[in-house]
């Protein structure tokens, strides 16, 4: 089943609670939370205090993309802060098998991504442990970019290497989805698309989400 996962990058902070909420009902399966350091990309989000505010305020499952150097020192924090699944970067942490083996021992669902310019075959040996790969369809830091087409090749790789070797992850995309390229990245083998301010930036959001959730429910009897 095809899965929406709103980005709160994009959200209204002032109003965040009922932004989440007001996706949530529109049918969003994930809530994508990016989590930024200004040092692994150019940019500084949301830390550990929102996410925990954010699970006191919903029981959505919380979808947490760790953007920032070195992430094994916050994989507990962030758990204990309420994430349910947790994704690092391949390329920001020097022993990803000791970050991916620590997120295993909080229980929480396992993430790997990498940005637009790494080859698969740098995520290649953790395929087996992990539930989720995210592919970059933009650079990593900011929301509003255009979506990279190259990106589709890698989901069609990580297709072809969880058929072959019965993994089991789920392939997530994340940077300039919209109405308007939804259905071929679907084609492609995506599982979960995350949109920010294609869904957060309307005018009506609500509608915007279920209009998504009703595209994405289409191509999964296509």
């Amino acid at each position: 089943m095809n899965k929406l996962a709103p980005s709160i990058l994009s959200a209204n902070f002032a109003a965040l609670g009922n932004d989440i909420e007001t996706v949530l009902k529109g049918g969003a399966d994930y809530i994508h939370v990016d989590v930024m350091d200004g040092t692994f990309v150019p940019n500084i989000s949301l830390g550990q205090p929102i996410v925990k505010s954010i699970r006191k305020a919903t029981d959505g499952f919380l979808d947490v993309h760790l953007m920032v150097e070195e992430p094994i020192r916050y994989i507990q924090e962030f758990a204990d802060a309420g994430a349910d699944l947790i994704t690092i970067h391949v390329e920001a942490s020097k022993d990803p098998e000791a970050a991916l083996q620590a997120i295993e021992a909080t229980g929480k669902k396992v993430g790997i991504t990498l940005k637009p310019d790494t080859s698969i075959e740098a995520i290649v040996p953790y395929l087996s442990r992990v539930d989720l790969v995210l592919v970059m369809s933009v650079e990593p830091g900011f929301g509003g970019q255009k979506f990279i087409e190259a990106s589709l090749d890698k989901v069609r790789k990580l297709v072809a290497l969880r058929n072959d070797h019965q993994y089991h992850y789920e392939i997530e995309i994340d940077g300039g989805i919209s109405l308007d390229n939804i259905e071929k990245v679907s084609e492609a083998g995506v599982d979960v698309f995350v949109a920010g301010s294609a869904i957060f930036g309307q005018a009506d959001v609500y509608a915007t989400t279920i209009a998504y959730k009703k595209k994405l429910k289409a191509l999964d009897g296509a």
